[in-house]
């Protein structure tokens, strides 16, 4: 494990033991398949916590201080700040593990990222990638759905996030290219610098699969958090509430009010299964390592959203270098 923070562990700490996991080292307790041989943090007291509670017999300070034989780990995983990344994915990819699996982005720029994904292909190492998403299995039982024309054709989409493209960004675009196929983008708007200072939250204008119109829209992270999907279909919208929490389903049928018009009805709330996709996603590079399945979110799937991700980020910015504006916080 490298990075002891939140998502490496400390979002399960002080939970019971057998709630569903929210970091990577409760979905790989919660899995049963794992033990977490050794963990990595330039912060000793957060380190030391981390090895007491997930019970890790080595830890250093990087991995170098490992002094770890090449080979040894089936899989490391990385849980580290972003700009971070580059350094632990040449510090893991020395250690020759089977699998790496990371947080998104890989590093902080596509073109970067690119190269390592060449890098592992060319090493023979595997490379999963933390959109959590792909691993919740009513996301997973949607694509399905859609793809097999049960909702009808796709009308229309419409995504809603705060705090920043590259980072929330990144998801709902991974989101939405795994529900309706590749996405182009057709024109970004004016940057909002709601939460990251390098990093703005950029709404956008794209299309999907065969030419789905898609809009990308933004709030304010200092408003409140805010990941949401709305899809049209012949047959109904699909509304995500609450990053995956939740979801509405409103029906098409005849109205009760003007006759002869089909309207859509009263929706139909129900719980999601977001909660559910860490664990299944240390499942999956379980069963990667032990029958070579197919990983759900893998470099060349994160590469695609983060390149996109890029694209948006520049075009919003040359409109406001040429003489646009952007939004701050305040």
């Amino acid at each position: 494990m490298i990075g002891c923070g939140n998502i490496g562990g400390r979002f399960d700490e002080g939970r019971p033991a057998d709630a569903l996991p929210l970091s990577h080292a409760g979905a790989f307790r919660a899995q049963g398949g794992f033990r977490i041989a050794a963990c990595v943090d330039p912060d000793a007291e957060r380190r030391a916590a981390f090895a007491r509670h997930w019970d890790v017999a080595e830890q250093a300070a990087t991995v170098a201080d490992l002094g770890a034989e090449a080979g040894r780990f089936d899989l490391v995983s990385i849980c580290s700040p972003t700009a971070c990344h580059e350094a632990d994915l040449a510090a893991a990819l020395a250690l020759r593990p089977r699998l790496v699996f990371a947080e998104k982005p890989l590093t902080q720029a596509a073109g970067v990222s690119a190269d390592w994904v060449r890098r592992y292909e060319a090493a023979d190492i595997e490379l999963a990638v933390n959109h959590t998403r792909r691993w919740a299995p009513d996301i997973v039982a949607l694509a399905a759905d859609l793809a097999a024309g049960r909702h009808g054709a796709v009308r229309a989409a419409s995504g809603f996030y705060t705090k920043g493209i590259g980072n929330n960004g990144s998801h709902m675009l991974d989101l939405l290219a795994m529900l309706l196929g590749p996405l182009a983008l057709v024109a970004a708007g004016a940057p909002r610098f709601d939460f990251w200072e390098d990093d703005p939250s950029v709404p956008a204008l794209l299309t999907a699969g065969d030419d789905i119109p898609v809009a990308l829209n933004v709030g304010d992270a200092s408003d409140y958090a805010l990941f949401e999907l709305r899809i049209v279909t012949e047959k109904g919208t699909i509304e995500m509430i609450d990053g995956g929490l939740g979801w509405i389903l409103r029906p098409a049928g005849k109205s009760a009010a003007f006759a002869g018009y089909c309207t859509l009805q009263p929706g139909t709330a129900s719980e999601g299964r977001y909660f559910e996709a860490m664990r299944a996603a240390a499942s999956n590079l379980y069963d990667w390592l032990e029958h070579g399945a197919p990983l759900a979110s893998n470099g060349r799937t994160a590469l695609t959203a983060q390149k996109l991700c890029d694209s948006i980020r520049e075009s919003a910015l040359n409109r406001t270098r040429a003489g646009g504006t952007a939004q701050t916080r305040t």
